[in-house]
């Protein structure tokens, strides 16, 4: 994928396809901005991780990153119906990376698009219904133990599915 510049962040910052190159330095950040975002330390390895990346992220999902400088600063792991992963690197939170991310994924899908997050971040929460998501079913996630939303989006019928949403240029 070429990468986007994007003058809406204010920074520049390229959104690539995922690159082996990267896998360490996007773990890591994964991680960090997971374990800041619901207040916990992930108690798994990193190789745990790595695997889960591998067996069930890679497969079903497009894997993209947010790049400033050749530093991950972001996540996007989306297909067209799906978010499972949108991570921004927590010292980058505030300047419009996360919303590159989820326009692009907004863009990409069929019309709906549905994500998990847990009720505990409330910064994720407030981001995704900021960006026309409705929480619609709340649950309890057994290998984290913590209480977790679902959120779906619906494109506006008067949006053009070939433009990602939101302010134009």
């Amino acid at each position: 994928m070429t990468p986007v510049r994007d003058p809406a962040c204010g920074h520049e910052v390229d959104v690539v396809d995922f690159a082996e190159p990267y896998r360490d330095e996007l773990l890591r950040m994964w991680r960090q901005s997971f374990e800041h975002g619901v207040g916990i330390i992930d108690p798994h390895p990193l190789a745990e991780q790595s695997a889960y990346f591998d067996a069930v992220i890679r497969p079903a999902y497009r894997v993209r990153l947010a790049l400033r400088g050749g530093a991950v600063v972001g996540l996007l792991a989306s297909n067209t119906a799906s978010v499972a992963q949108l991570h921004v690197r927590v010292c980058d939170h505030g300047q419009g990376i996360g919303t590159r991310l989820l326009r692009l994924a907004q863009a990409d899908c069929a019309g709906r698009l549905w994500l998990y997050t847990f009720l505990r971040n409330a910064r994720a929460c407030r981001f995704y219904e900021h960006h026309g998501f409705c929480a619609v079913a709340r649950g309890f996630e057994p290998d984290w133990q913590l209480e977790d939303v679902r959120y779906e989006w619906t494109r506006p019928p008067h949006e053009d599915p070939r433009r990602p949403p939101g302010p134009t240029a």
